[in-house]
């Protein structure tokens, strides 16, 4: 009930649920019995899980449990939401849980949904609450919203539970309130006897609106502080830039819960004039000299937090108009940014078209297939759209964990804030944070909207100069001090090769530090990183970025070079810290880290005389150890997926050599040479098969013929290679892939190899072990034989 799979592209992606998760869909199910029994209230209760934590998957898991349960009777869900994006976001991630829920249907009209709730039981049913509006005949007329089923095994999912789903001004009274006008009134005169369930990220609890009042108590919480503990988001930093207006008393009262009500939606100029306070802050915040001064310091900023963390950004502003005029800004300075084709430029515009619009709006305004193409762009981390700019549009609902950087100008509070600044709280590689860059002030706003909503008195959002800049400094410290004794200034020469030699230095007075010299070092630079990528682009943090650069590259180049290191490593540095200056180390440079060690670089499948004399000559012995052990234990690891008896015997080899090392019974340059010998005799191993005249494979089979005792003495070379040739064939013949899971198969080629060593009379007192070693090998060999007969 609690694994998902789904698809990106060609990958397919198994998602289990978080404890989060398990437990609130596990509850909802228990509650949705007892309110839809006789004596139920129909109020299940509310899903409350922060932004990002995964709740559009617990709705997922929660459908998917309650349409099995025998209490129910097969029940039908109507998943409500507010928005029409939401709509088609939160249908496709229904859409995509196929192995769990039955194929959901959007209503398209009242009337089609009218005619879906026909049916006598069971479906997925997705509409949007303004379906539940009367029509202009029935407002005429005064008549009352129809009823569409009475059915009681009708479960309503309301999709964030809130401002939409009450009625504007509702008021209740009791716990068993009824609702007086709105569209949720509306709602349960049309499904009398319909149970409702509210999943939100951000309720409403203030004044005359309450989310427990309609849909029940709250079954299961899950805040911001337990998300970012968990590693479900990341937590959030505040940035304050060039609040060049201070908004008066008066601006800030407007905004109150009617101007959210009015401005919810999507921007009309008729809404606009309806609030003449919004007029005149909006023409405040967008004149034309602070809009060139935000696009000029936005541009500054960027850049530096792209010089350290890929990804992307969203700026939120307060008009349509100011997102245009933005735009524009935004272009001039950067031409290379702008492009007609959606497809192209790193700047768009997302925002919605109004009858009337000024030309000026017209290349912004998309169908629905452009909007769908630059979301694509935009969650697509390689893409080369680097920047939104949004109004309403994306600010909930929308996942792109590639963004880490959200602009924020345009006056916002309570449950609309905290769901815009979630955009960038999502899990990515190793981003640290999301950084919520504020250019009006919002501070208070920030922390009322979190007392409210994760029950604190702190701001969801640290200040970045007062809490990642000291960890920064720190750590910068830290990480300079295990330098101590070695000179790399060499890192800023213009000379490519007095920086390749400060940086294999570099790397070579790491690896020759104390027992856990690399460890700590190691475990410094993760802080410095996180750091980094947090406020590296501040002011008082540039003078560090040189060196915070070097020690980058020295870190990156450690790990991709030590037994433990990732291949992967490099790249996965290269796209979230960045080299910070250009003058720095180049990625090619750490790339050939075999040519900064005074090393060519090897033939992995041969380890060739000619790079093994050159390891003897070259001055960093350290690096040199450390890149001929990775060298050794690849091989070895690459061995031991064709052959067990040598991978075995070479793993042990290499093992015991550096125990010697580590127990300081064995100098540098001592175990080189053991290591240099040991790469020879592997390379001799691999060629035996020539001298005996058998395949890779059959020599592989040799092996675990002949290493039993004095066996190869009393047998010889040549019978044991026939036998090999003999066990190849049967094998190949009989395997089938799934011959390992099955015991009756694996018996039968027990048996059949145990035939065969009796019949070339191999010595009985060494059969079941031979058996064994050979089963054993053949496990390793087999699934691509059995896949290529």
């Amino acid at each position: 009930h609690f694994i998902l799979f789904e698809t990106d592209g060609s990958t397919l992606i198994k998602k289990v649920a978080g404890y989060h998760q398990f437990h609130a869909a596990n509850k909802a199910v228990r509650e949705t019995v007892r309110a839809t029994q006789p004596n139920g209230d129909s109020r299940i209760g509310v899903v409350w899980h922060t932004q990002g934590s995964g709740k559009s998957i617990s709705m997922c898991f929660y459908a998917g449990k309650i349409i099995l349960s025998p209490a129910m009777q097969n029940p039908t869900l109507v998943v409500l939401t507010d928005r029409n994006d939401l709509d088609g976001q939160l249908f496709a991630q229904f859409s995509r849980a196929k192995d769990l829920i039955p194929v959901p249907q959007q209503a398209e009209s009242r009337e089609h949904l009218r005619e879906l709730l026909q049916v006598a039981s069971g479906g997925v049913y997705f509409t949007t609450i303004q379906k539940f509006g009367l029509g202009d005949d029935e407002r005429a007329t005064g008549a009352d919203f129809p009823e569409l089923s009475t059915r009681h095994n009708i479960v309503v999912i309301a999709d964030e539970a809130h401002r939409s789903q009450y009625g504007h001004k509702t008021r209740f009274v009791g716990k068993n309130a009824d609702v007086a006008r709105g569209l949720a009134a509306n709602m349960r005169k049309a499904l009398p006897n319909a149970a409702f369930i509210g999943f939100t990220g951000t309720p409403i609890e203030f004044e005359d609106k309450s989310t427990p009042a309609l849909f029940g108590e709250y079954i299961d919480t899950y805040r911001i502080s337990q998300a970012v503990e968990d590693g479900a988001t990341v937590p959030l930093h505040y940035e304050a830039r060039l609040a060049k207006i201070h908004l008066d008393g008066e601006a800030k009262d407007a905004l109150d819960d009617d101007f959210d009500d009015v401005t919810e939606g999507e921007e009309d100029v008729a809404k606009d004039k309806l609030k003449s306070k919004w007029a005149r802050l909006e023409a405040v915040v967008g004149s034309p000299e602070r809009i060139q001064l935000i696009a000029k310091d936005l541009l500054d900023h960027w850049d530096r937090r792209t010089e350290i963390l890929a990804g992307k950004a969203m700026v939120v502003v307060m008009s349509r108009r100011i997102a245009v005029d933005l735009y524009d800004a935004l272009v001039s300075l950067r031409p290379e940014w702008a492009s007609d084709d959606d497809t192209q430029g790193a700047l768009k515009v997302v925002m919605t078209g109004a009858a009337g619009d000024p030309a000026t709006f017209h290349k912004h305004i998309r169908k629905r297939a452009g909007l769908k193409s630059i979301e694509k762009r935009f969650k697509d981390p390689d893409d080369s759209l680097q920047m939104v700019i949004v109004r309403d549009m994306w600010l909930t609902g929308f996942d792109a964990p590639a963004a880490h950087t959200l602009y924020l100008d345009k006056p916002m509070q309570g449950h609309g804030l905290m769901q815009t600044i979630a955009r960038v709280n999502r899990v990515f590689k190793d981003k640290p944070a999301g950084l919520i860059v504020d250019y009006l002030g919002l501070a208070e706003q920030l922390r009322k909207a979190v007392k409210d909503y994760d029950g604190k008195e702190e701001r969801p959002t640290e200040d970045v100069s007062l809490k990642a800049l000291p960890i920064l400094r720190e750590a910068f410290g830290v990480v300079r001090d295990l330098f101590h004794g070695f000179d790399y200034s060499g890192f800023r020469s213009p000379k490519a090769s007095a920086r390749i030699e400060a940086l294999a230095g570099g790397v070579n007075h790491i690896l020759e530090g104390l027992d856990d010299g690399t460890k700590r070092f190691g475990d410094q630079m993760v802080k410095l990183n996180k750091a980094a990528g947090l406020c590296l682009h501040l002011e008082e943090a540039r003078s560090m970025a040189d060196e915070v650069g070097y020690f980058q590259t020295v870190h990156a180049a450690v790990r991709k070079n030590t037994v433990g290191g990732s291949g992967k490593s490099l790249e996965h540095m290269e796209t979230a810290i960045r080299q910070i200056l250009a003058n720095a180390v180049t990625g090619d440079e750490v790339i050939d880290i075999f040519g900064a060690a005074g090393l060519k670089k090897p033939d992995l499948s041969i380890l060739s005389d000619e790079f093994l004399e050159s390891i003897k000559d070259t001055p960093y012995k350290n690096l040199q150890l450390e890149l001929l052990r990775k060298l050794l234990n690849d091989e070895i690891k690459a061995l031991g997926k064709r052959n067990v008896v040598q991978s075995k015997k070479f793993s042990e080899m290499l093992e015991k050599t550096l125990n010697q090392y580590q127990n300081r019974s064995l100098t540098s340059a001592e175990i080189i040479q053991q290591l240099i010998q040991m790469a020879k005799d592997m390379r001799e191993a691999r060629e035996r098969g020539n001298t005996l005249g058998l395949t890779e494979d059959e020599l592989a089979f040799y092996d675990a013929l002949a290493d039993h005792g004095d066996v190869k003495n009393l047998m010889g070379d040549t019978i044991l290679a026939g036998i090999a040739m003999d066990l190849v064939k049967e094998i190949r013949r009989s395997v089938t892939i799934d011959w390992t899971q099955k015991g009756s198969v694996r018996a039968k080629m027990r048996t059949r190899v145990k035939r065969l060593l009796r019949r070339h009379g191999y010595p009985p007192d060494k059969q079941e072990a031979a058996i064994e070693m050979v089963i054993s090998q053949a496990e390793r060999v087999c699934k691509d034989w059995a896949e290529a007969a």
